[in-house]
């Protein structure tokens, strides 16, 4: 008889086909940040086969007389004895969430009472006689924010080189900051792990690589041993890439927040023709992936539980194509910051992102939680993919214009052209990437709703809304504002809403002609008659200070971004007096000159697009750029503030993950009801205008 650890199914099967993912050399990959208190006693090298992996949920601020923590630490086993989580005096039994082929996967619920200060918690997870295993992690004080990390497109896609990228070298640096100035969560924003390897040389190969014929693959039946081969694939390699270091020594000791997305399933899942979503084998595909994200990256059972975690709004209608409901999170970030988590996957199809219903729900939960919590300050919404973004209409008309069409002819029947068309329904290779995004053309009302319905609540409920997006590689900083003529200063501007955009933290960047091209179709877009959009020009100079030609405004390089809430006094504590604005800040008026002239007037003039005294000088010199290396205190950005660095990798090559900070600074919304009040926030009549 097989002893649990041995797999159920052979690794090897017929033409190279495995249900074992590509081993991520996780021994090869050292850290460069090792802590002696991250190590893992010999003896559980074939018991433990992943974690422990630390999840936050929520902070309850009603709890007394003190908020009160609340997150998660999991497991995986084999041949062992129940393990056991001590900390803080006390000792949790694990609860066995699932187990299957021989694995074990147990959750340990933890809470942890806030105090005034920031405090470190230290936890140890015991298995008999096998040994233990010692971590530790932060919490805010009671009245402190969390320092927050976010990242996205935590893995590499297929046929990348790995080595030269010194694999998830850019987790060393996360280390680093951990260590100087500890963070107390962790955003995922999508992507935590790469599952396309899948259709190249796990159990779908038949299928994706040796069908040529799209309708054959269709019908592809989703036999009992597909099934179980796709799934043991699947965990594997969960197993596999959360064990990896050095991410594994960050998702033992920071508390992390994941919303999945297209890759953590298969790449362009949702994107592609309803024939080819409804077939047998992306619906198997779906339900099995769904299973392993809810183990690994909510420590909850693949089917629910009930109760559901509070932090859960679940959808009220399953995903058209794995059944399942979509899971959006609310959680407090800290003393003055909300967040919502969309799981804009879930529900997706090529014709929308989610349910009309899903935004309702997701809108009412914010409306009580903000109206029971008037500290908050700031709402933090995680969006996967950018919403403030150039736009490439261009390109969509080109993908499905005649000509496209007529070589799709050729290749459906003939093989002609392989490389322009994806290998599951002979789309356009570029397709399914265009239509992921709410800037696409299918989505456009969706999304010009959606931004309006946040310019509401952020009016309604007196918060800034900051919106947090991946995917794409590259980093950048988008932002809606009031149209120049309302003359809303930033402070006062409900519309100002800044999209974060920072991808990818392990994934290779793309060409810096393709961030290139991106940069000149930056134009000055209009989302409505009262609604600008357009991106922030941070990126001057280079990771090696010499001044970049012609884009300022992406950074094709790996990357994640670090959010804190400044502690000082003033809008804009700031020492060095060049640094501040000589006008007045108000949309559209710089030290420097108009913001919303044309592109290439603005760079001949040594202007830029900065909008008010918080975006002035963004990038290396902005104050915020030595977040996660000097005390909030010692930054000197303003109370209530939100301190923002995008740090970018200096050198690919190097283990060390090194980077350099690019940052700037959003302000809170303050009201000017009494003297100046903004004429409205309703939505005009047409919603599809400005794109």
């Amino acid at each position: 008889m097989a002893s649990p650890t041995e797999r159920r199914y052979s690794t090897e099967t017929t033409a190279g086909v495995t249900t074992q993912p590509p081993q991520h050399l996780r021994n090869h990959w050292a850290s460069t940040h090792l802590s002696t208190a991250v190590t893992t006693p010999s003896t559980l090298t074939s018991h433990l086969l992943c974690g422990p992996l630390l999840r936050y949920t929520n902070t309850d601020y009603t709890a007394r007389p003190a908020p009160v923590w609340n997150g998660s630490v999991l497991v995986v086993v084999a041949n062992t004895p129940p393990p056991v989580l001590s900390y803080e005096g006390g000792r949790v039994q694990g609860v066995k969430i699932h187990e299957e082929r021989g694995r074990g996967f147990y959750r340990f619920l933890i809470t942890a009472p806030l105090g005034e200060v920031e405090r470190e918690v230290r936890y140890t997870v015991g298995f008999g006689e096998r040994g233990e295993v010692r971590r530790a992690f932060w919490v805010p004080g009671r009245e402190q924010s969390m320092r927050i990390m976010f990242h996205s497109c935590n893995g590499f896609s297929v046929g990348s080189d790995e080595e030269s990228f010194s694999g998830p070298a850019v987790w060393n640096d996360v280390l680093r900051v951990h260590e100087k100035r500890p963070l107390h969560v962790m955003i995922g924003g999508g992507d935590q792990i790469y599952s396309d390897g899948i259709r190249v040389t796990g159990p779908l190969r038949p299928w994706a690589e040796k069908m040529k014929n799209p309708i054959k693959r269709r019908k592809y039946p989703w036999t009992d041993s597909l099934d179980a081969d796709v799934d043991e694939w699947y965990c594997n390699n969960y197993l596999d890439w959360y064990s990896t270091v050095p991410f594994s020594h960050a998702n033992s000791q920071i508390a992390q927040i994941n919303i999945w997305d297209d890759h953590d399933i298969i790449d362009g899942y949702g994107s592609y023709r309803e024939s080819t979503m409804q077939s047998p084998v992306f619906k198997g595909v779906g339900r099995i992936s769904h299973k392993y994200y809810l183990l690994f990256q909510h420590h909850t059972p693949p089917a629910g539980e009930s109760p559901e975690d509070p932090s859960f709004i679940l959808g009220s209608t399953p995903g058209p194509y794995m059944s399942r409901p979509s899971r959006s999170i609310y959680s407090r970030l800290g003393h003055s910051i909300a967040f919502l988590g969309v799981d804009a996957r879930t529900e997706r199809t090529r014709h929308q992102i989610n349910l009309p219903e899903t935004y309702d729900t997701c809108f009412s939960r914010l409306n009580t939680e903000l109206s029971r919590a008037p500290e908050v300050k700031h709402l933090i919404l995680l969006l996967g993919v950018p919403i403030a973004y150039p736009r490439l209409v261009w390109l969509e008309m080109f993908l499905s214009s005649p000509i496209l069409k007529l070589i799709g002819f050729f290749h459906k029947h003939f093989g002609l052209a392989d490389g322009l068309f994806n290998k599951f329904d002979g789309k356009p290779d570029l397709a399914d990437d265009l239509d992921d995004h709410y800037c696409a053309r299918t989505h456009k009302v969706e999304r010009n709703d959606l931004i309006h319905r946040l310019q509401s609540l952020s009016i309604e409920r007196g918060v800034r809304v900051t919106i947090l997006s991946g995917d794409v590689h590259l980093a950048a900083v988008g932002r809606f504002y009031s149209v120049d003529r309302l003359n809303i200063p930033v402070q006062h501007d409900h519309r100002y809403i800044v999209n974060i955009i920072s991808s990818a933290i392990t994934n290779k960047p793309p060409p810096a002609a393709v961030a290139n091209l991106l940069a000149k179709r930056n134009k000055h877009h209009k989302l409505d008659d009262k609604t600008d959009e357009q991106l922030l020009e941070m990126f001057e100079r280079d990771v090696d200070g010499k001044e970049r030609n012609g884009n300022k405004v992406t950074q094709p390089r790996r990357n994640y971004a670090i959010i804190t809430e400044g502690v000082g006094e003033g809008d804009l504590a700031l020492d060095d007096p060049t640094l501040t604005p000589t006008t007045a800040a108000v949309n559209g008026d710089t030290a420097n000159g108009t913001a919303n002239g044309n592109d290439k007037t603005k760079r001949k003039n040594g202007k830029r697009n900065w909008r008010g005294k918080w975006e002035q000088h963004a990038g290396q010199q902005h104050p915020s750029a030595q977040v996660g290396v000097a005390t909030e205190e010692e930054i000197g950005i303003g109370r209530g503030t939100l301190n923002v660095a995008i740090r970018v990798e200096r050198e690919q090559s190097r283990e060390s993950g090194e980077t350099v900070a690019y940052g700037f600074a959003i302000p809170p919304l303050i009201s000017m009801a009494a003297n100046n009040p903004p004429t409205t926030a309703e939505p005009p009549v047409d919603q599809t205008a400005g794109v």
